[in-house]
């Protein structure tokens, strides 16, 4: 089984105030030390580092050299493959589009989707529920 995981699991993991953080923690943990494959995309990886940097989201931002320093220890387990974007990525985004035809702060979940499918992956672990809109996906909720 492959699977991947949305930006909120790792903001919530670093965000010391979030009541969700010792759940995220449990849940990353589970993900980067087990035996199936985590796909980490390049887009969560951007979210996470642009909200967990940020002033006007964390009470106490990370620096830019921790949050990099987060990335890396995930990337750095041998389960992870780290993945982007291949040739034929837009018209697997047209067919997400197709099915669940998102708009605004959706296309992300979309993108994401996109990737998912271009890479075989089933499930996402997320705590946001817009994702529950595309089909031919799994979401698994940590919190829930």
């Amino acid at each position: 089984m492959t699977q991947t995981l949305d930006a909120n699991i790792l903001v919530f993991s670093s965000d010391d105030s979030s009541p969700f953080r010792d759940r995220a923690l449990t849940c990353l943990d589970g993900l980067m030390t087990g035996d199936a494959i985590v796909h980490l995309f390049w887009p969560t990886v951007m979210a996470y580092l642009r909200v967990a940097t940020h002033p006007n989201v964390f009470r106490v931002p990370l620096s830019i050299d921790h949050a990099l320093a987060n990335v890396k220890a995930m990337v750095d387990q041998p389960n992870v493959r780290v993945t982007g974007e291949r040739t034929d990525f837009l018209s697997g985004f047209d067919a997400v589009v197709a099915d669940a035809r998102p708009t605004g702060n959706l296309i992300s979940d979309a993108h994401l989707v996109a990737l998912m499918r271009e890479n075989g992956v089933r499930t996402i672990w997320t705590h946001d529920r817009d994702f529950r809109r595309f089909s031919g996906i799994v979401v698994r909720d940590p919190f829930a």
